[in-house]
């Protein structure tokens, strides 16, 4: 399986949840940390950690395992790292503080 269909498997499985604002931007060659940011929005604490625990769990089906988590807790940011891509699940108002399309804006937007 490809990469790029690993984040359209987390994607989805956010969707599922009802997350918003979802951008896939392709960092290939932008960056070494790798070549994918998923990035997706949650209403509240509970959305973002389910949205966290879908994709992780559609992952794991896929064979795919984060090398590590962060801000699970207080479900402002969640980071995923896995590897060759990372999931960034916000609330809206860390979404648009740390605005990473900002940073990023030379990635391209991929569906």
């Amino acid at each position: 399986m490809e990469i790029k269909e690993a984040v359209i498997i987390a994607k989805n499985a956010m969707e599922d949840k009802k997350a918003f604002d979802v951008k896939i931007l392709n960092i290939t060659g932008l960056s070494p940390i790798g070549d994918y940011f998923l990035l997706a929005t949650g209403s509240n604490t509970s959305q973002i950690q389910a949205m966290a625990d879908a994709a992780s769990d559609a992952l794991a089906k896929a064979g795919f395992f984060a090398k590590q988590t962060e801000g699970y807790q207080n479900a402002n940011w969640i980071l995923m790292d896995y590897g060759d891509f990372m999931i960034h699940i916000f609330n809206p108002e860390s979404r648009e503080f740390y605005n990473l399309e900002r940073i990023w804006r030379d990635a391209v937007v991929e569906e």
